[in-house]
């Protein structure tokens, strides 16, 4: 027996050599291969500082080696004598042991990836990072499998029919949880909320994020109730965001507007005599009409024109002297309209003892004294803190604005507006208080005025948030 097997080696030696030769050849070439290859991506990777490069060397660098044994093998069986048959049998056995070794690989470098930089969203749950590496898998066996049954000639049309249909299905079935996971790691990802925000919600619910899972948030409001937020509901809400809860007022702000309703008095004045003559004697809604009133409807102008009597002595009687010394009078250093009065009929009658009084308007252009009648209407809006009261004022109309900044003045008697008040005895803000106290209005417009306020308390809630 031993004499026969040794005579069919010594006549067939070269169909056992020739393919043992090449699978040979196959194993020094892949190690030469590999060890070239993988030193020069070890230093294209040290000059890129990819932090994967561990990984992919790691994970790579025995599957290239067994790869390279199996298309060894299968080149040694090509160039053999084995029947068609038996090489086809082969080349499939060798072709489908490829196509698993290789969606092991690709299914473990992509996990540990996974791993190394989801671990960098630190809010992003644990279970879900589990279930997206999960999916990942489970896609790539599906894959795999598809291919060896293609390999082997199976059909794989209904297959692929009946996994289309179990996804869609699945989709359907799961179709918010699986939102939620998506809007969860866009959370995590842009960092939009995290554990201890303290957030309001625009249907009114307040409170800290205590959790946040892969399927919602949870928010723990000062009673202790639990409010449970679906994350793909909260993306898409509007939400203020803080990292403590803002101060409370003792008192909230009520914002109240005021309409005006002018009136003709039939008086008129032609000089500067019959204007300070009139002037002295006249209601105080006279005087208001003309200085305070005249600044709202001009608002859109900067700096602010003064006043009614400044514009016309100084287009109607041509004395542009006094009306500039009537224009320079800061009507808002007065906190009494008598006082404003007084101050106006005293540059007038200086003037007029220093000149007489030879200049008369031109017929039609006669100065008409007009009456403001003011209704103060309250609003609905209420702001309890800081953050409350910007959204309001970003809304409210110049009525509101003008009423709460320059009304309170003469309402008040205070020389200071009603948000500064506000803002020193209800939030114990005093530094913000005072610096919107100090905005001179002849500066802005009353839009210019909104937008400086704005800007002043938004970057004092910017410095009142803690960092860390």
């Amino acid at each position: 027996m031993s004499n026969a097997v040794a005579g069919w080696i010594s006549t067939n030696w070269l169909v056992i050599a020739v393919p043992l030769i090449v699978f040979l050849a196959f194993i020094v070439v892949s190690i030469w291969a590999r060890r070239r290859l993988y030193a020069y991506l070890e230093k294209v990777f040290g000059q890129k500082k990819w932090e994967g490069s561990d990984i992919f060397l790691d994970i790579t660098k025995t599957s290239f080696f067994q790869w390279c044994l199996i298309l060894g093998a299968y080149a040694a069986i090509q160039i053999s004598q084995l029947s068609l048959h038996f090489k086809s049998l082969f080349g499939r056995l060798f072709g489908s042991i490829f196509i698993v070794s290789l969606a092991w690989t690709i299914i473990s470098l992509i996990e540990r990836l996974l791993r190394l930089y989801l671990k960098r969203i630190k809010a992003l749950p644990a279970t879900t990072m589990k279930v997206i590496i999960n999916g990942v898998k489970i896609a790539f066996v599906v894959a795999s499998i598809l291919i060896v049954l293609d390999i082997w000639g199976m059909p794989t049309t209904p297959l692929m029919l009946l996994l289309t249909i179990g996804i869609l299905a699945a989709f359907f079935a799961y179709r918010d949880e699986i939102l939620n996971i998506f809007a969860g790691i866009e959370i995590a990802r842009s960092n939009l909320a995290k554990t201890g925000d303290y957030v309001r919600l625009e249907s009114g619910e307040e409170g800290y994020i205590s959790k946040i899972t892969r399927n919602n948030i949870q928010i723990k409001a000062a009673d202790e109730k639990i409010f449970l937020i679906p994350n793909s509901k909260f993306v898409r809400m509007t939400v203020i965001i803080s990292e403590k809860p803002l101060k409370q007022a003792s008192q909230p702000f009520r914002f109240y507007t005021q309409l005006h309703l002018k009136e003709l008095t039939g008086l008129k004045a032609g000089s500067l005599s019959e204007l300070v003559s009139i002037l002295q004697d006249v209601d105080d809604s006279v005087v208001y009409y003309h200085t305070h009133n005249f600044i709202e409807e001009h608002q859109y102008l900067t700096p602010q024109p003064a006043n009614d009597f400044a514009l016309w002595v100084s287009d109607a009687l041509g004395d542009e002297v006094l009306g500039e010394k009537l224009a320079n009078i800061d009507t808002f250093e007065f906190t009494t309209i008598g006082a404003l009065r007084e101050r106006l009929v005293d540059v007038i009658n200086e003037e007029l003892a220093n000149r007489p009084d030879r200049r008369t308007a031109p017929q039609g252009r006669e100065f008409h004294f007009i009456r403001s009648l003011s209704a103060i209407i309250p609003t609905s809006h209420v702001a309890h803190d800081l953050r409350e009261f910007v959204e309001v004022l970003r809304m409210v109309s110049i009525d509101t604005l003008y009423f709460h900044i320059f009304e309170a003045r003469l309402r008040l008697h205070k020389g200071v507006n009603d948000i500064s008040i506000w803002l020193n005895d209800c939030l114990d803000e005093k530094e913000l208080a005072d610096q919107i106290a100090v905005l001179d209005p002849y500066t802005y417009t009353l839009e210019g005025l909104r937008s400086m306020i704005i800007q002043l308390i938004e970057k004092h809630l910017e410095r009142e948030r803690p960092v860390g």
